[in-house]
């Protein structure tokens, strides 16, 4: 088959391809929603719509990164109508400031953030009935770049990218289970759930952004831009996303880490993924003053939540929450939150699916941090009086150690938004939950811990009913924090109860001890 004619049938099998659907869930007495999966006719005025799909196989000699390739250089790629732009975050309708996604800046004129906006009035030519069945269409397959959670909104993340430029692990798509062992014993509720962002490729959610990041840094370098590596600064999380991302595309990528403020499981992820790591002697706002400084004398890009473009790869988390519901809005979203760009990601996703007809609604929010680390807490409840930076204290949540928030801003605007809430957790309280969680099989991380816990004060004080659906967001997996479960576990943390500890029984290597220890065991479970 010629390159024409291969390019050709690609096109008929554009990733656009629409599924017959699933059966719709139930509406929970919320207006009706009606899901038109076969929903090309919503778009049949535009003639550039795709037709429907004809799949072919590829020639053997070429992988799905060609196939993609090929695809977009089609002169019909169908995500060559949409666009998006830097400018600057919460600016009034009247500012004309914008920058190409091209250009290397991540501040406004102003000194202000910045965050991507998309081209809504194109994204609009198509209803929310196509979008719906678009994004179904794609998921569990392996069409570059579409088989990851991230890239299967690419028309929404990064619209203009390149495939062949994307550099991703097929992240995302993760799983959103059914907490109902937790929810019913310690919260006497029937529709808890958790998004477990943390089962992803580096064991949490900054693989989401990541993967945005990167991919644009690694265009960026093709177009010839000044684009040595990419650096961080990190509690953990965001140096293991950044080192490997940046370790596929074969780019350099520089991490600077508090020095003994994170455990060895986020350690030696930048590591072994060949990153060159600089230990301070600081705390996660040092090295973030740090990196900033250095970022903006060499040609080194910055990779921490100041830069916007790792927001739009979180979004998708919260798009993905939707569909996993068959497009029903939850009533409650409870996100950890650190340096506070997670929780305004959530609200863009909700948001946008909102404002393009995907939804009717959006779910409240809710921002939970740690006691240790609570400046977000603190200004929600002086009213949103005049924010202030706080010396963040050491937590096992390390990777939400921070006093002096980026994104504070973002944070703010997303909770007066959504009508959200912030809650706190003591030590004791998020290790507790922790404790809780993991005996009903969850195995999850501290940060969790913290979210689990605003749930429970929520629960606790009415706030959040019986019935409500509820997502409590996982930001990492429970493996990369083992030893503060072993610490608790053997009772060893000072000033803590450890109430719900279950430390392995000593008992002689004799029939009758064990049988002994059984029988005492069992009449207690009985």
């Amino acid at each position: 088959m010629s390159s024409a004619a291969y390019s050709a049938a690609l096109f008929q099998s554009s990733p656009f391809h629409l599924n017959s659907g699933k059966p719709q869930g139930r509406r929970r007495g919320r207006p009706n929603l009606t899901l038109v999966r076969s929903s090309y006719a919503a778009a049949s005025s535009d003639s550039t719509a795709p037709s429907p799909p004809t799949k072919h196989r590829r020639p053997p000699d070429q992988n799905i990164r060609q196939e993609a390739h090929l695809l977009h250089t089609s002169s019909a790629s169908p995500d060559r109508r949409f666009s998006a732009k830097y400018v600057p975050f919460n600016a009034p309708p009247s500012c004309t400031e914008s920058y190409s996604l091209d250009e290397i800046v991540y501040r406004s004129q102003s000194g202000g953030l910045l965050d991507v906006a998309h081209d809504l009035d194109a994204l609009r030519r198509f209803d929310g009935a196509y979008w719906r069945s678009l994004f179904d269409s794609r998921v569990g397959h392996t069409t570059w770049p579409y088989g990851s959670g991230v890239w299967s909104k690419k028309e929404w993340v990064l619209p203009e990218i390149d495939p062949d430029d994307i550099v991703s692990a097929f992240e995302g798509n993760s799983n959103l289970f059914w907490a109902e062992r937790f929810g019913k014993q310690f919260l006497g509720m029937s529709d808890l759930w958790v998004k477990h962002c943390g089962i992803s490729h580096t064991g949490s959610f900054k693989d989401l952004g990541m993967t945005v990041l990167v991919s644009q840094v690694n265009r960026l370098r093709r177009l010839g831009k000044p684009v040595v590596g990419v650096g961080c600064a990190s509690t953990g999380d965001t140096s293991a996303a950044l080192s490997a991302y940046c370790a596929s595309a074969g780019i350099p990528s520089i991490v600077f880490l508090p020095a003994n403020k994170i455990s060895i499981a986020q350690l030696v992820q930048p590591i072994a993924n060949g990153a060159f790591v600089l230990s301070i002697d600081t705390d996660f706002d040092g090295c973030m003053q740090l990196i900033r400084e250095v970022t903006a004398e060499l040609p080194i890009y910055l990779a921490n939540s100041l830069n916007s473009l790792r927001l739009e790869g979180q979004k998708t988390a919260a798009i993905e929450i939707l569909q996993q519901f068959d497009w029903e809005v939850p009533d409650w979203v409870i996100v950890p939150g650190g340096n506070l760009g997670n929780i305004y990601a959530f609200y863009k996703g909700f948001h946008m699916c909102k404002e393009l007809g995907l939804v009717d609604r959006i779910p409240r929010l809710v921002c939970a941090q740690a006691a240790n680390a609570n400046p977000l807490y603190l200004h929600y409840k002086s009213g949103w009086a005049q924010f202030k930076p706080v010396k963040a204290n050491m937590t096992f949540a390390s990777a939400i150690q921070i006093g002096d928030p980026v994104s504070i801003d973002r944070a703010v605007y997303a909770l007066k938004g959504s009508n959200g809430i912030v809650e706190e957790a003591t030590e004791e309280e998020l290790m507790d939950a922790m404790a809780q969680a993991d005996s009903t099989g969850m195995f999850i991380c501290p940060h969790t811990g913290v979210a689990l816990t605003a749930l429970i004060k929520l629960r606790n004080s009415g706030v959040i009913g019986p019935t409500d659906r509820t997502v409590v967001v996982s930001t990492a997996h429970g493996l990369k924090f083992t030893q503060s479960k072993i610490d608790y576990h053997s009772g060893n943390i000072a000033d803590m109860a450890c109430r719900f500890a279950n430390p392995p029984v000593q008992v002689k290597a004799d029939f009758g001890s064990v049988m002994d220890v059984l029988k005492k065991y069992l009449s207690k479970s009985s």
